[in-house]
């Protein structure tokens, strides 16, 4: 992509406003229900997004800004445990998170996201892969999400559950 800053904008926009809807209108348990034992359920995706939207993507915005390498983030050894926030609490501290992060990306231009730094697990790194895998990271993650949601449904979907078999975790083989 030649200048995939205004696509990557726009799905960082979006997210946060997908978010806001969904912990708005749907009920928390149905929000905090893992997909499957040990796979994360909405709110821990939504969890995770925030949590890296402050540790992970201004932090090393920043230091490319800064010219300085990057430290590898694991999110099971550096995030943070769940706390006793609300889905709609997350949602509101994600799109606050989310806001400074899209007025730090308005002063990228497309030329500044082709300096490189080192990242200590991937070596040479440049801010343009960054940005890219920051808008893939939030759709995946809200795939994720969804995946989660869909789980209660597809067991009670009958005849109708075959169609939902990419999705649904039970009918795994």
């Amino acid at each position: 992509m030649d200048d995939a800053l205004p696509w990557v904008r726009a799905v960082l926009a979006t997210t946060p406003e997908r978010w806001s809807a969904m912990t708005a209108q749907m009920p928390d348990d149905l929000l905090r229900r893992e997909a499957a034992p040990g796979e994360w359920s909405a709110v821990d995706c939504l969890r995770h997004l925030r949590d890296g939207e402050r540790d992970v993507f201004q932090v090393r915005l920043r230091a490319f800004q800064a010219g300085q390498d990057l430290v590898p983030y694991d999110p099971d050894r550096d995030g943070r445990p769940a706390s006793g926030e609300t889905p709609a609490e997350l949602a509101a501290d994600f799109a606050r998170l989310r806001a400074e992060s899209l007025s730090l990306l308005e002063d990228v231009s497309p030329a500044d996201l082709e300096i490189t730094v080192t990242h200590g697990e991937y070596g040479p790194v440049r801010p343009s892969e960054m940005v890219a895998y920051w808008a893939a990271h939030d759709l995946m993650h809200m795939v994720q999400a969804e995946r989660a949601l869909i789980q209660p449904f597809a067991a009670d979907s009958g005849p109708w559950r075959v169609m939902l078999a990419d999705h649904d975790f039970a009918r795994r083989d």
